[in-house]
């Protein structure tokens, strides 16, 4: 993989560390999990790796402005918003969702870090982004576009990197299981994979989208990546393994089995995961545990995105509610 124009703001590598506590309790194979909770920036997440290579682009087109886009307790947002302060750059995020009466979570993090809001709903998010750029654009304000969840080939090879820092740590699962959503982490590990020989099997568990949608998003923007990378490969849906057996009512609507995967992360390993994405994510690897999906003598790695601070939003105060 050719390298790519970054900055350092994530404390990299992240741990891998052993879960045999919560692997006894589920009698499944051996756990671990990569603890890109722990990137260093703003209580962490995985978007930290993919902002190192956008706002390095991002600096090299000489912009004054960050916008990009999410919902309100997005943790793309806040990581953005923290990335940006810590550059020297404006933020204007663009969430979707009712305004509330007072912030909390991750929304009250956005706002301790000097951005601005614009606010609007899912079905015109991309519409107002949009807009917000012209405007901001017309007010010379020089104006560089992340995407939703950064998630283009410019944020996607963070994660085709990033399984190269997985093998360079001796680390060799069996699989990896992670929440998947805006398509960028798991489109930049399969190219990763790929581009790398990694042989383990790259498993997202989508909080939100259909399986064919979200294959179908993957594949393009992992061929993409690795094009970008300059590795050209063609990636077809059926090569990207996706369980969206799990969405429950729909995007952070936390449901029981959401909310025993966060009790059992902390209870057995004193392991925060969040509502909407990670704890979606480790509740879908628990049911595959208990069906005997994976193979005792297998080691599952659970890629840990971040999101915590999101439990202490209002939204989700019955996450500690049993």
């Amino acid at each position: 993989m050719k390298s790519l124009p970054r900055l350092k703001i994530a404390h990299l590598p992240t741990p891998v560390d052993e879960l045999p506590h919560l692997s006894a309790e589920l009698g499944g194979p051996r756990l671990l999990i990569k603890r890109d909770d722990q990137t260093g920036l703003a209580f962490g997440g995985n978007k930290t790796r993919k902002l190192e290579y956008l706002l390095a682009e991002a600096q090299s087109r000489q912009a004054r402005t960050v916008i990009t886009a999410g919902a309100v307790q997005s943790n793309h947002c806040r990581q953005t918003a923290a990335a940006a302060a810590q550059q020297g750059l404006d933020c204007i995020l663009v969430l979707a969702g009712d305004r509330p009466s007072e912030p909390s979570g991750n929304l009250l993090l956005d706002l301790l870090f000097g951005a601005e809001i614009v606010w609007t709903q899912m079905s015109e998010r991309e519409q107002t982004m949009q807009a917000t750029f012209e405007a901001a654009q017309k007010a010379g304000r020089k104006p560089y576009l992340v995407p939703y969840g950064g998630s283009n080939p410019v944020g996607a090879s963070a994660f085709a990197f990033a399984i190269q820092e997985l093998i360079d740590q001796d680390v060799s699962p069996d699989w990896v299981v992670f929440a998947s959503s805006s398509a960028g982490t798991q489109a930049g590990m399969v190219a990763g994979a790929h581009l790398t020989g990694f042989p383990g099997k790259v498993l997202g568990i989508s909080v939100d989208e259909p399986k064919d949608v979200l294959q179908a998003r993957i594949a393009a923007l992992a061929s993409e990546t690795a094009g970008f990378l300059g590795a050209p490969t063609s990636f077809e849906p059926d090569q990207v393994l996706v369980n969206a057996d799990y969405t429950g009512e729909g995007y952070g609507i936390m449901n029981s089995r959401d909310r025993e995967a966060v009790h059992l992360f902390a209870r057995f390993e004193g392991i925060l995961l969040d509502p909407v994405y990670t704890g979606r994510a480790a509740a879908g690897m628990i049911d595959l545990i208990r069906k005997g999906f994976f193979s005792k003598d297998e080691t599952v790695l659970f890629w840990h995105t971040g999101g915590t601070p999101a439990l202490l939003a209002d939204k989700y105060r019955d996450v500690l509610d049993r």
